[in-house]
């Protein structure tokens, strides 16, 4: 099965011209053409582009990528080099998710405080009512 371009955008979220650039960068390879010249999309192109979106969102830089997609096309011999780019990257999710569950703890704790705050006032809000009434 084969998609077009604009077909593949829809389904991987991406725009057309991302997809564009995407190939100019050496992201993705240069995808098939139809008969009048149209970009064609295979479910591969689409597995490896849920790859480098999911890269992507984990923050991956372009850069880290752009080696990736370059030793996957060396097959078995690039094993060593395309697992340490994963490790590596893997290290920098995990303190990031480590950051971010530091500012969910003062989110969290925040919250809390506000919370707090706003039964404190509901409990001395009758007073300030009655108050109001009787003056």
């Amino acid at each position: 099965m084969t998609y077009s371009i604009a077909e593949t955008a829809r389904r991987t979220g991406l725009s057309i011209d991302t997809l564009r650039y995407y190939e100019r960068i050496e992201l993705i390879d240069p995808p098939d053409r139809d008969s009048g010249g149209r970009r064609t999309y295979s479910e591969q192109d689409l597995a490896w582009l849920g790859f480098l979106m999911k890269m992507r969102s984990t923050g991956m830089p372009i850069r880290m990528l752009r080696e990736y997609a370059r030793l996957r096309h060396q097959g078995l011999a690039s094993t060593t080099r395309r697992k340490q780019l994963l490790v590596e990257h893997r290290k920098a999710v995990l303190e990031r998710i480590a950051e971010l569950n530091a500012c969910m703890e003062v989110l969290d704790y925040k919250i809390t405080n506000y919370a707090e705050c706003e039964r404190r006032m509901a409990e001395q809000l009758p007073e300030f009512v009655a108050e109001e009434v009787s003056a």
